[in-house]
Parts: C-alpha cells; sequence; structure tokens
C-alpha cells in the first residue's frame, strides 16, 4: 500500500495552508483579545475617574461652606481648628488631581470663568478683576469654571458724558 508521491505532496501542502491559515486566525484573535483588554483598563480608568469627579464636586459645596465660615471665626478660638480641617481637605482634594483655577489679573477665558459682571475701568477690556466664585479643574478637566468679573474699557464718549 504504498502512497503516491504525488498526492502525498499535495496532502502535505493542502495541510500546510491549513496550518498557516489557523496561525492567522490566532494571530488575529490575539490581537482582538489584546484590544478588548487595553479598552476594558480604559474603560475601567474612565469609570473611576467619573466616580472621583462626582465625589469632588459634591465635597466642594462643604469647601465652600469652609469658605465661609471661616471669616465670622475671626476671634473664635475654634478658627485654628477649622483652618486646619480646610487644609487637610484640599490637601487630600489635590492629590486625587483638583486644583483651583486662578484667574484674577488674567485674560478671560470662556472655558474657565464664567462672566458674573462687568465694570467700567481703565484695564485691558476682559480682564478678571475680581473671583466671585472659586473655580476648580480636576486634572485637566474643568468641574467648574470661576465666577469672575471683568473690566469693560471705558469709550471716550463715555468719559465726555460723565465729566
Amino acid at each position: 500500500m504504498t502512497e503516491d508521491p504525488e498526492q502525498v505532496k499535495k496532502d502535505l501542502e493542502t495541510q500546510t495552508r491549513l496550518a498557516e491559515d489557523r496561525l492567522e486566525r490566532l494571530k488575529y484573535l490575539q490581537a482582538d483579545f489584546d484590544n478588548y483588554r487595553k479598552w476594558s483598563e480604559k474603560e475601567k480608568a474612565s469609570s473611576i475617574a467619573l466616580a472621583n469627579e462626582k465625589l469632588i464636586k459634591d465635597l466642594l459645596v462643604i469647601l465652600d461652606d469652609f469658605e465661609q465660615a471661616l471669616p465670622s471665626l475671626e476671634q473664635e478660638q475654634n478658627r485654628e481648628g477649622m483652618m486646619m480641617v480646610r487644609k487637610k481637605i484640599l490637601k487630600i482634594l489635590k492629590e486625587y488631581g483638583l486644583h483651583p483655577i486662578d484667574c484674577v489679573g488674567k485674560k478671560f477665558d470662556p472655558h474657565f470663568h464664567e462672566v458674573i459682571c462687568k465694570e467700567k475701568c481703565n484695564e485691558e477690556p476682559d480682564t478678571i478683576l475680581e473671583d466671585l466664585g472659586k473655580g476648580y479643574q480636576l486634572n485637566s478637566k474643568v468641574i467648574r469654571p470661576s465666577k469672575v468679573k471683568i473690566a469693560e474699557h471705558i469709550t471716550e464718549n463715555e468719559g465726555e458724558n460723565n465729566g
């Protein structure tokens, strides 16, 4: 029962093509799985960041209350304790990537600031004069814009009408 060498050669070529095809499919499956794993890790990190953002936004309300309460404690002994608690809260939030938006003296930017009012003065137009409500960024995302007062330039006509 000797097999034809041509037939053996054809069978070998067929099996070789089949093995190469399956190897190629395996490579695609491995790449798909690797992409899925990366996507899954990214999705998990995104979910954690979103949960952190919500928690931090909720904590900002408490931080605002501290800011408002501190001036009324000028003469009280509790002031120092309240300052320490506020400082600890800020430190923890900073470790999570929260930082205040500095704005006084800078140009108005709608991505970081919300105009509450304007004041006519000799400053450069759209320069922020006062921070009326502290704004914050979480990492590079603005989670609460600063509420600001900006400069509105006095025109020559207005100056003549006033004097």
